[in-house]
């Protein structure tokens, strides 16, 4: 987990919303000539709408749409949420011939860790396109939470009360094991509930199914804002700010160390993606990513780190990460 810390500290509004994500056999796209878009896009998002992959994946197409960085194409956002996401993962990384030039795929840490861990998917059976930034955890509770404060939940737990944290899954697993972890409490004491998105964990949190829910800021600020949703922990080494800002770092509550699993965002294609495309597309997220419209409706509004990498230095980031959680968990 240690190495994954280390590692780690380095989107179209009103599309359609559908249930595939790849798939096909045709000719391909390029025949040795440059790549250039001539039909609409498939991007599949693994997570629900309304999360912070969603709200991610939908940012940038909107980017792409508005700025005409895709000759005036469609691109099409579809949520495919099947086996915890590995059913669209694998939908993307299998797909062939035209359509694998036409297939994007949101693809984070929070993403590869679950695959690499519970099937036989790689990051080798996709092309790596991109990163975009890197992203944090908070802890919030909701009006029904029968905690004042997150101290006082970590005293019940010791006392033998179960305290219940909901989240999505992959980087905010990783998160949770490290708190407890510098808690010194067990899964028993403090446990976690996973759901297949983060907006699905903060309607748990909502309902009072749970105690506390882990989010990052895309998907939470907004119920900060009306209320629903106050932040009690800072899973980082800063404090965030804006609306955030209130909630303390671990260190700021007790002796313990702060806890922090950046989580990086990326994008992805399958496997049989053209080397022309695989540099189109990265190019373009090269110019979203420099654009004032994500600096400030997504980098500034949702709090991440800006943290552009094109398609070699991302594939070699990501080789890398895998490589050392594998190794971490004692898989190959």
């Amino acid at each position: 987990m240690k190495k994954i810390l280390a590692l780690s500290a380095a989107l179209v509004l009103g599309a359609a919303v559908l249930t595939g994500c790849g798939g096909g056999k045709e000719t391909s796209s390029t025949d040795g000539k440059s790549f250039t878009p001539k039909e609409t896009v498939n991007w599949c998002c693994t997570s629900s709408p309304g999360g912070g992959s969603d709200i991610f994946s939908r940012q940038i197409s909107d980017i792409l749409t508005k700025d005409n960085l895709v000759g005036g194409q469609t691109i099409v956002v579809a949520n495919k949420t099947d086996g915890a996401g590995e059913v669209g993962r694998n939908d993307v990384a299998t797909t062939k011939g035209k359509k694998a030039d036409y297939t994007l795929l949101t693809f984070n840490s929070g993403d590869l860790m679950p695959m690499v861990k519970n099937t036989k998917n790689r990051a080798a059976n996709f092309k790596i396109i991109a990163i975009m930034a890197l992203d944090k955890q908070l802890l919030f509770k909701g009006a029904d939470t029968k905690f004042a404060a997150f101290t006082d939940a970590i005293a019940a737990a010791k006392a033998g009360t179960q305290v219940i944290i909901g989240g999505s899954k992959g980087d905010d697993v990783a998160t949770y094991e490290a708190l407890i972890a510098a808690l010194g409490l067990t899964k028993d004491q403090m446990n976690y509930i996973t759901y297949n998105s983060t907006s699905e964990a903060i309607t748990a949190q909502l309902g009072g199914h749970v105690d506390f829910v882990m989010a990052k800021p895309a998907a939470a600020s907004e119920y900060v804002t009306s209320g629903d949703l106050k932040p009690v922990l800072a899973l980082s080494k800063e404090r965030f700010g804006g609306n955030l800002a209130d909630a303390p770092k671990l260190s700021e509550i007790g002796s313990y160390q702060d806890v922090e699993v950046p989580v990086w965002r990326g994008i992805a294609g399958p496997a049989a993606m053209s080397d022309e495309a695989v540099a189109y597309w990265s190019d373009q997220m090269k110019k979203v990513a420099a654009s004032e419209t994500w600096k400030k409706d997504y980098i500034g509004k949702y709090m991440l780190i800006d943290n552009f990498m094109d398609h070699a230095a991302a594939t070699e980031y990501v080789t890398k990460f895998e490589a050392d959680y594998l190794a971490s968990i004692g898989a190959k």
